[in-house]
């Protein structure tokens, strides 16, 4: 029986990956570490599984005397706002976070690592295939979360080589879906609240810029498959996405049309925003040939705005049950 280790396991996918932990029945104890900067409580107040135990801290500091078979790196901000304004609590959450980590490793035991399809920069190459070794800028504004998250799986592939150490490293590309922040900061739930709440959608730059949109459920379920069910030696890093490339724009008319026409309003562009994001799934067709992104991004999109839709109608009664009682 294994005892499990999430770090950022309250957040947009750690909640997820906990759903899927907890299917095993060779888990007998899943803990979650997080200190709830960007993840939130409600990403798991659904879990009354026994097993599962939840602790408030930062992962660079975590005091516990437990060690532990396997282990999930996921805690850090995936949002641009949201790193580029905490640079050095960026930096730490990623690589000191994996230091302390490796401490908590059982001797022979797993350690899985979220990188991320930011590590390629703005790339100049597409697909961007995982030897592609990136064009990025490590003075520039997103490099708090580029350059830890290269670090970091510098960090693993050495003690890997020189130590052994069981590793398995994913690099997501763009995912979205339910339990999102409302103030998230990137595409996809950004356009969905604003056009809930009325707002017209905010696109920046031309909106020309092409992400591959992989939905969350996808996106976990590659994981799960790369980290522990299918059986491979391959250590990675492995891309993990869709493989179908499409506008910012399309996806903000696309949202606009499900509310019935919001409009849609241009802003300059942030700083080094990506030209193109598309994953080459050469080495994932290898090692998990059964799986593929099933769900498209029209469908996503849907299944997405009708979960925020029902939470913030779910926010308003329960803010108006308050104003009631007062």
């Amino acid at each position: 029986m294994k005892t499990v280790l999430i770090s950022g396991g309250a957040g947009f996918i750690g909640s997820h990956l906990c759903d899927r932990l907890l299917l095993r029945t060779d888990v007998q104890k899943l803990v979650v570490v997080d200190n709830l900067w960007t993840g939130l409580l409600e990403n798991i107040e659904h879990i009354k599984d026994p097993r599962f135990h939840f602790v408030k801290s930062d992962v660079e500091t975590l005091q516990t005397s437990d060690k532990f078979d396997e282990i999930y790196h996921l805690a850090s901000p995936a949002s641009p706002p949201w790193y580029m304004k905490e640079p050095k609590r960026t930096i730490s959450a990623n690589l000191l976070g994996a230091m302390r980590l490796l401490d908590l490793l059982k001797k022979g035991g797993r350690f899985g690592f979220t990188s991320s399809s930011e590590v390629y920069g703005d790339p100049l190459v597409s697909p961007q295939p995982e030897s592609y070794k990136g064009q990025v800028d490590c003075t520039g504004p997103r490099s708090s979360y580029d350059e830890s998250k290269r670090c970091t799986e510098s960090l693993l592939f050495e003690m890997q080589r020189t130590q052994g150490l069981d590793v398995k490293v994913v690099r997501p590309f763009n995912i979205y879906g339910p339990r999102t922040r409302a103030d998230d900061g990137r595409a996809v739930s950004n356009f969905i609240t604003q056009a809930l709440s009325g707002r017209p959608i905010t696109v920046f730059g031309d909106g020309l810029q092409s992400r591959s949109w992989g939905y969350v459920d996808d996106i976990v379920d590659g994981f799960a498959r790369y980290f522990w069910v299918n059986q491979t030696d391959y250590k990675g890093p492995l891309n993990v996405g869709n493989d179908r490339e499409i506008s910012v724009l399309e996806v903000a008319q696309y949202v606009s049309r499900l509310v019935g026409g919001v409009p849609i309003v241009f802003e300059p562009s942030p700083p080094q925003d990506p030209t193109n994001r598309r994953p080459d799934l050469s080495n994932a067709n290898y090692v998990m040939p059964e799986w593929s992104c099933k769900i498209s991004y029209e469908q996503g999109v849907a299944l997405t705005l009708e979960w925020f839709r029902e939470k913030m109608k779910a926010e308003k009664q329960s803010s108006q049950l308050r104003s009631a009682h007062r």
